[in-house]
């Protein structure tokens, strides 16, 4: 291990709060911005305020856009010893009300709007609802707690994202992984004091999330920031003077196509992307709009944080790659039998190392599945992750892409799952059977195909995709629905997805 790096053991999650210089800025919001001073201070009453609220272990979601309440929770959950549940500000009602009962959540803080749209059979009977402003306010009645010395290894966060059976996961992260990828990131993108992180992803994400806890890291200022036109994201980094920014590639094309003043390019220090591969087209666009700073394409999964990512000396000549291994990741290509592959051999890709997420929240059957010992040839072995993900590396150490084992569909940065927008479909009434699949998408990588039978010989477009847009956030609405009154076989007798995939992808 880089002796240059924290070891892993060291400090629970909480401690980010103490890295900067008391008078620097650490948060910049749309009214105010808040001193390293004020970030220590104001978690630490929020921590006060969530103890009175429970005990430790708890777990307490937050439902709200981005602003002080999002972006402390996670460091006053971990000063309370409580698990912060964060919750996508898109999700509809029902979604909500599934995390809120798997999780257990004793206390849920959101902005009144969100909140009046839960039911009473939405939240478990002993988890209370808290309007934004009303917590944030009744926290400054409250003393600093200080910093937690709770084990680094105990679970910190429980991030919700969705899963190959249908329902959302919990994947469950403890400080460890949490700092630990705030560490490795500050690392190898050189972050300093001196930058400023706008955070346009959702904080609810790890990649979103770790826009601020990095920032915190490297003692430099994060800027939240939600918006609703690609044109308002320009205009912020003018604005703030925005050194760094993270996208995925649906807004990194979006991006390209609007105009950037010349002062936010010329601050612009490094870019960064992940959730989908960057094409060579979408590099020479980025190349084009800033043509200065660094670009560093990234991949990873929520069950191990970010793992790979390609050094920006080597884009031009490596544009489709993913790079080789972060600070603290071990990845590994590996057979069928657990044997690692050769240079230049197909083979799934494997996560090991202390950035390896601790499963699924209280389900034992999909962690056995995903989660399983490290192969042999890994030297920190312990739980590893199996991706699904089919990889190539090159005799240099370098990953490309190949495949992906499993039906989960990638659009617009998003890891979805078929079954889930299947169910919603099913749950409207106008349909008696769904399958939904990915297909090729230039613009969000991939679109989403949704095949129909037909409930007594109607055809209900308008009103299913209207209820489908009740349901479900943007990003899982189907790009194409397909209605037929039979659908095809197996032998199994179950309904044949490779086939309505075979004939619909054509």
């Amino acid at each position: 291990m880089d002796s240059s790096l924290p070891n892993p053991e060291a400090f629970p999650l909480d401690h980010l709060t103490e890295r900067g210089k008391p008078s620097d800025i650490a948060l910049i919001l749309r009214d105010r911005s808040l001193t390293y001073d004020d970030l220590s201070r104001n978690v630490g009453r929020l921590a006060s305020w969530l103890t009175s609220k429970g005990q430790a272990g708890d777990r307490v979601a937050s439902w709200a856009a981005k602003g002080e309440l999002t972006c402390f929770m996670p460091l006053a959950a971990a000063r309370a010893g409580m698990i912060h549940v964060p919750i996508n500000p898109l999700l509809k009602r029902a979604q909500v009300a599934h995390i809120l009962r798997d999780s257990g959540a004793r206390l849920i803080v959101g902005t009144p709007s969100r909140l009046t749209l839960l039911e009473a059979d939405d939240v478990p009977a002993n988890c209370e609802l808290v309007e934004e402003e009303r917590a944030l306010g009744s926290a400054r009645e409250f003393d600093k707690a200080q910093l937690s010395a709770v084990d680094p290894n105990a679970i910190a966060a429980i991030l919700y994202t969705s899963g190959s059976t249908g329902a959302p996961k919990g994947v469950v992260l403890s400080h460890a992984n949490m700092w630990l990828g705030a560490a490795a990131v500050v690392q190898y993108l050189g972050l300093a004091p001196s930058d400023r992180t706008l955070a346009v992803l959702p904080l609810s994400f790890d990649y979103g999330q770790n826009q601020i806890l990095s920032a915190f890291y490297s003692g430099g200022s994060a800027v939240p920031f939600d918006y609703l036109f690609a044109r308002d994201v320009p205009k912020a980094c003018e604005k703030y003077g925005i050194t760094t920014l993270a996208a995925v590639p649906p807004l990194w094309r979006q991006l390209t196509e609007v105009d950037w003043p010349e002062a936010a390019i010329d601050c612009m220090r490094r870019i960064t992307n992940s959730g989908g591969a960057l094409t060579t087209d979408l590099v020479h666009r980025l190349q084009s709009v800033f043509p200065s700073t660094e670009i560093y394409p990234m991949y990873g999964l929520t069950e191990a944080f970010r793992s790979t990512y390609l050094p920006p000396h080597l884009v031009d000549s490596h544009p489709t790659s993913m790079g080789s291994a972060i600070p603290f990741a071990e990845i590994l290509v590996v057979r069928d039998d657990n044997s690692l592959c050769q240079p230049g051999e197909e083979g799934e890709l494997v996560h090991c190392g202390p950035l390896v997420a601790k499963g699924y929240w209280q389900d034992e059957e999909r962690t056995a599945e995903r989660f399983k010992p490290a192969p042999p040839a890994s030297r920190y072995g312990g739980l590893a992750v199996y991706s699904g993900d089919r990889v190539i590396s090159d005799e240099d150490g370098l990953l490309y892409f190949a495949g992906r084992r499993d039906a989960m569909i990638k659009t617009m940065g998003n890891r979805i799952s078929p079954q889930e927008i299947e169910a919603a479909a099913v749950a409207t009434g106008f349909v008696a059977d769904a399958v939904a699949f990915g297909i090729p998408d230039e613009e969000k990588g991939q679109g989403i195909v949704l095949i129909v039978r037909t409930l007594g010989g109607r055809d209900a477009d308008e009103a299913l995709r209207g209820a489908l847009k009740r349901e479900l956030p943007g990003f899982m609405q189907p790009d194409a629905i397909h209605w037929r009154f039979e659908m095809p076989i197996n032998p199994n007798g179950k309904i044949d997805r490779a086939a309505l995939i075979a004939e619909y992808s054509l």
